[in-house]
């Protein structure tokens, strides 16, 4: 079975959504922003590779009645795999790591990750391996789409990996506007 298209596994998510915090860097800020132009969303884009779970845990901390949904690349996943550990030990029941898994470094040019040579590296059982006692595996849509109302309710910390084709020759970085004005409406948003 061929894995998900990135767009629609996104759409999964966005079309479901309530007031959750959204948060993204490298490929999925680019992906999800053709989705989303939500106030809570948080593209992070300077050279923070890795760092989407560990944004999303701060804010979960921070502001324990909001959800919070990180969006990360499986090769960002590998830059910071530590952060599973410091996620399952905080214990943020608000928060959800959607890792989107399709073996590159797609952002600097499709890389093969190390992940890559082996069929044997599962995302979800790292995730349990580390603590997180609800990590999930999806690589068809219907299921991804099916699970995905009880796993956004769930009490977390909750990890799910999604299989997902690369973009390829289509991938395009399109900012969503200067970080300082996207962080003043962040803020607004939480405001309210």
């Amino acid at each position: 079975m061929p894995p998900m298209e990135l767009l629609a596994a996104l759409r999964v998510v966005a079309d479901t959504r309530r007031d959750e915090i959204v948060v993204t860097t490298m490929g999925s800020a680019r992906e999800w922003p053709k989705l989303s132009r939500h106030p809570l969303d948080f593209h992070y884009l300077p050279s923070a590779m890795g760092q989407s779970p560990m944004l999303a845990l701060g804010m979960a901390l921070a502001m324990p009645e909001r959800r919070v949904i990180s969006f990360t690349g499986d090769g960002s996943l590998l830059m910071n795999l530590g952060c599973l550990v410091t996620i399952a030990a905080a214990g943020p029941r608000n928060l959800t790591v959607i890792a989107l898994v399709n073996r590159l470094y797609e952002v600097t040019g499709g890389q093969k990750t190390a992940a890559a040579t082996s069929a044997h590296v599962d995302f979800a059982a790292i995730a349990a391996a580390s603590g997180i006692a609800a990590a999930h595996s999806f690589d068809d849509l219907e299921a991804w789409r099916a699970a995905w109302p009880a796993i956004r309710d769930a009490v977390g910390p909750t990890f799910v990996a999604l299989q997902v084709a690369p973009v390829g020759p289509a991938y395009q970085l399109v900012v969503p506007g200067p970080m300082r004005t996207r962080i003043e409406a962040f803020r607004h948003a939480l405001r309210r």
